[in-house]
């Protein structure tokens, strides 16, 4: 699929911060495809560059409107931080029931930097996130935040890689699923800590709700390691609404929907929260 990107793509995007340079208003990539009379194919392409010091905010939207034929999104992102440079990157799909998108974000970090990364995932008929993160220096911090709330026949699978290739770096990655009806959600992180990355501290969890009995999520997270001084952690569970809660909010004269829509809002919290800009 990225080479599919490389051949097909016509007009990138460039976004080149330079050094010690702030950007003091998030940056809005808008993408919309236009479901008509004919099937469509698009193939964006970023490139985000940040050199020493800079710091920038990126809201990544995609939109689909009309509920005529296929689109097919196939999309590639690389990101380049320089050493003590800042990313904050927020990408929501609200796509339509007839679009696919396939993504792939390739970041590279340098010493001392700092990335956040949340990917919200609202709509689309199939959704293949995949995202990865190479800690190439000393002293990185990265976090990785992801939310999918399925519905219908929707199929969303997120894949990430944090790949620790040196030592005294920090990750945490926290995927949260709400799955309903006969919607497939699919979870594979993979922190991978490599001989030299002594000292790293990498954390990762996948929670999920289903709420139906024909809803599903296949969980896979998944630790690496080929240090000896570390603390690494990982888990995944799977589950349904508390019962108690929900009586406990019926109880009070809330209705049973309105309860539901609480708790729902509640489990998702710790993903929203975690966007800064508002």
């Amino acid at each position: 699929m990225v080479a599919l990107n490389t051949m097909l793509c016509t007009d990138p995007l460039i976004i080149h911060v330079a050094r010690n340079t702030k950007i003091s208003t998030a940056i809005q990539l808008a993408f919309t495809g236009i479901s008509s009379t004919d099937p469509l194919a698009v193939f964006p392409r970023v490139l985000v560059v940040l050199e020493e010091n800079a710091d920038l905010t990126i809201a990544e939207t995609w939109h689909t409107h009309g509920q005529g034929q296929p689109v097919f999104t196939n999309t590639e992102t690389e990101v380049v931080i320089g050493a003590n440079a800042r990313l904050h990157h927020f990408k929501a799909q609200v796509e339509a029931e007839t679009s696919s998108h396939i993504s792939f974000n390739h970041v590279n970090m340098a010493r001392d930097s700092y990335q956040h990364t949340t990917t919200i995932t609202l709509g689309g008929d199939l959704v293949r996130n995949n995202l990865h993160i190479r800690l190439d220096d000393q002293q990185i911090t990265t976090y990785l935040n992801g939310l999918y709330v399925l519905n219908g026949r929707q199929v969303v699978d997120n894949h990430t890689l944090v790949d620790h290739a040196m030592p005294n770096c920090y990750s945490n990655e926290l995927y949260k699923g709400i799955i309903d009806v006969n919607a497939q959600g699919v979870f594979n992180g993979k922190i991978w800590v490599r001989q030299d990355a002594q000292k790293t501290n990498a954390y990762q969890s996948n929670k999920n709700l289903l709420l139906s009995n024909e809803a599903s999520m296949n969980t896979k997270p998944q630790l690496e390691i080929y240090a000896d001084d570390v603390k690494c952690s990982h888990g995944a569970t799977t589950g349904q609404l508390d019962d108690e809660a929900l009586f406990y909010l019926r109880a009070r004269g809330i209705g049973e929907s309105t309860a539901r829509a609480l708790l729902n809002h509640a489990f998702a919290a710790d993903v929203i929260e975690q966007v800064e800009d508002e």
